[in-house]
């Protein structure tokens, strides 16, 4: 058992609870707030469950269905707080002082649905209760008077944080998938690729969805987790003729890295069999291995630019503020860090651009000449830097768009430029940042570099902004890039900038925005109406925005009424792909959800009693694989790949629209459970909707 808190109390334990059920939203009865080892019944209970969007108030009564209640203690009680992990993404609980000192507190925890406990003593001196990785939203005050907790309230102008946009509809064309992560079209070649998080590859076309998928490398990833997996693909320009395409995927830590790291991300090629139906598992030419201090901000969007070169997208390794192992130290002084303003020890916060189609010295590929850092100070791969984690990315009108997730109060979307510095963790967006007290942001920071570092570079500003909440109105949490809608079938969107939000607050209720590009200054943007769906917000969580070979646009999303799916945005009051009417279309699609839920799930999805795959110990990384084109994160050293790190793919069961089989208790297809007594009655049908929400419900793009 691993302890809770800093003391040795033996009530500081973690409570673990299976994953499932917290992926379902099945969080047990209150039997963890008991008292342990026989202490006495004088301890007072206060309950919250821990989300980005803020702590939520349980128990006592005073503070239900509150956000960041104001904890009221009296001085010399002894006191218990109890919480649960509402969201899968890492948090913790502490204590500080008005200084913001820390008294007491808990490890970090990520698994949605486990539950821990701190108990202390109140004193005065307690001023607020943080998570520390998400200190600007999961943060309440302290005060002392009689003893209970109470609320407290905020009063809004009633003027929304983001105006309402026209309305549009989603027609869902495929379903069943864990958690789609990346869409994608080659052109001239009429299919559409879907990317699932646990490492399969799928097609759709205009028939539907192949039974087969096109390649799977689920048993190359490390154990999954909120963003670990098979996280982006791109094909090579001439893939018509050349069958080369490339993959960003999750892989088990290199022998030969830090052990203190937590995994290595691997950018790999392979190649397409000659009759055009699947890819060859054993053509793997491993590119870059990157070595990850922990399993977060990953990015790992690939793209190719209208130059032909590959672009790559990296986060500063995850570690909250940027600091800690595996993190850089750099020119700014007045904060801990980062990656993100390093450009020496390590190709982590940045965008990589490479030449696949070439060979530098020992390297598995090219650097093109014109790179910003060739013959500089830093490492040749870098193209842009100054990124937390840039999510998703991808090209219009020649223009190269990336989303960088925030971490305590704003998400931005940048206008990338070659050798440009977008500010992390200096500044979050256009604000300052400071990693002492993310609370206490700081009144002033640089907006260049200092001369001697890179001529005094200039900190570039997003061209979107928007605040996680303000003045009580939640606005979303983590950003997912677009695309400029260049077409005319959706005139309300033409030479629009498309883009999005995983979760207004934490809830599967993503948004779709839209902003109008201008020449200079930040862009104007609304939010998108979905028709017929509640609130106008988009059912489940927005993963990601694809666009195919025509120029149409398509959110993918998991969990929520209809699971993981691909949706093809169209315009509001119109026929649906399928045929159905504009009013229609979610009723049918929530119904199809609800018949996969029962059946069964694709193969290496969650079965009974965990939420996460354990990938095969074979493929880059470990033993079996090659340890040449790997970077290490902590020397940021280079060496060229083979060509090796091959292995077949277990073949998947496809993602489905509809099911047969399954009965209440999960039977009849992979979603079978335990049914013991500490499940839980119902656990068998859990298991089953866990077969295709399980990992859905498990965040992807920020800690």
């Amino acid at each position: 058992m691993t302890r809770g808190n800093t003391n040795d109390r033996d009530d500081g334990v973690w409570l673990s609870r299976r994953r499932l059920l917290g992926a379902t939203g099945a969080l047990a009865g209150a039997g963890y707030l008991a008292s342990a080892g026989g202490r006495a019944q004088t301890t007072s209970t206060i309950e919250l469950g821990g989300e980005i969007a803020g702590w939520q108030g349980r128990a006592p009564e005073a503070i239900a269905d509150e956000t960041n209640p104001t904890l009221r203690l009296e001085a010399g009680q002894e006191y218990r707080i109890a919480w649960t992990n509402l969201d899968g993404f890492g948090h913790n609980i502490a204590l500080l002082d008005d200084d913001g000192g820390v008294l007491e507190r808990t490890s970090v925890m990520s698994e949605e649905g486990e539950s821990q406990r701190l108990t202390f003593t109140a004193r005065e001196a307690m001023a607020e209760y943080v998570c520390e990785p998400h200190e600007g939203s999961m943060r309440g005050s302290i005060s002392f008077g009689n003893g209970t907790a109470t609320e407290t309230t905020t009063e809004t102008d009633g003027e929304p944080v983001v105006p309402e946009g026209p309305t549009v509809a989603l027609d869902r064309i495929a379903g069943g998938f864990e958690v789609p992560t990346a869409f994608a079209a080659p052109p001239g070649d009429g299919r559409r690729f879907v990317v699932d998080l646990p490492g399969q590859i799928y097609v759709h076309t205009d028939d539907g969805l192949r039974e087969e998928p096109f390649l799977d490398v689920g048993d190359r990833l490390a154990e999954l987790t909120a963003e670990r997996g098979l996280l982006g693909i791109a094909f090579h320009p001439d893939f018509g003729t050349n069958r080369r395409f490339f993959l960003r995927y999750s892989a088990p830590l290199a022998d030969d890295a830090p052990d203190e790291f937590s995994h290595t991300e691997v950018l790999a090629e392979f190649t397409m069999d000659e009759d055009g139906e699947q890819a060859d598992p054993d053509s793997e030419r491993v590119l870059l291995a990157i070595d990850e201090p922990t399993p977060y901000h990953n990015g790992g969007a690939i793209t190719f630019g209208p130059d032909g070169y590959l672009y790559a997208s990296y986060g500063d390794g995850g570690s909250p503020r940027d600091m800690g192992p595996g993190h850089a130290e750099d020119w700014y002084d007045a904060n801990g860090g980062g990656n993100g303003q390093d450009v020496t020890e390590n190709l982590l916060g940045s965008v990589l651009r490479l030449d696949v189609d070439s060979r530098d010295g020992e390297k598995a590929y090219g650097i093109p000449e014109n790179n910003p850092l060739v013959g500089e100070e830093g490492l040749d791969e870098h193209y842009a830097w100054g990124f937390r984690n840039p999510w998703r990315m991808g090209f219009s009108d020649g223009e190269l768009y990336v989303a960088d997730v925030g971490q305590s109060r704003y998400e931005e979307v940048d206008r990338v430029v070659k050798g440009g510095n977008y500010g992390w963790n200096v500044r979050e967006g256009t604000h300052c940042f400071g990693t002492e007290n993310v609370s206490d942001v700081p009144e002033e920071c640089p907006d260049s570099t200092p001369p001697d570092v890179r001529g005094g570079e200039p900190l570039r500003d997003p061209v979107v902004e928007y605040p996680h909440q303000r003045d009580g109105e939640f606005v979303g949490i983590s950003v997912v890039g677009g695309y400029l809608y260049e077409n005319d079938a959706i005139p309300e969107l033409q030479g629009k900038y498309v883009f999005g939000d995983y979760s207004r607050k934490g809830n599967p209720r993503g948004s779709l925005f839209a902003a109008i590009p201008t020449e200079d200054g930040q862009w104007d943007f609304s939010e998108l109406q979905v028709e017929g769906a509640e609130g106008g917000a988009v059912e489940g969580y927005l993963i990601a925005i694809g666009r195919d070979e025509t120029g149409e646009l398509y959110a993918l999303t998991s969990a929520g009424d209809l699971g993981g799916a691909v949706h093809r945005i169209t315009a509001a009051g119109g026929e649906a792909a399928s045929g159905t009417t504009a009013g229609a279309r979610n009723a049918t699609a929530a119904t199809e959800s609800a018949t996969t839920a029962t059946g069964s799930a694709p193969t290496g999805s969650p079965t009974a009693g965990t939420a996460s795959t354990t990938a095969s110990t074979t493929g880059p990384g470990t033993t079996d694989a090659p340890t040449d084109g790997r970077t290490s994160a902590a020397t940021g050293t280079s060496r060229t790949a083979t060509g090796g790190g091959t292995g077949t793919g277990a073949t998947a069961s496809s993602p489905r629209t509809d099911a047969s089989g399954g009965d209440a208790n999960g039977s009849g297809g992979n979603a079978t459970g335990d049914t013991t007594a500490t499940d839980g009655p119902g656990f068998g049908v859990l298991a089953a909707l866990a077969g295709v929400a399980g990992l859905a419900a498990r965040r992807l793009g920020r800690d």
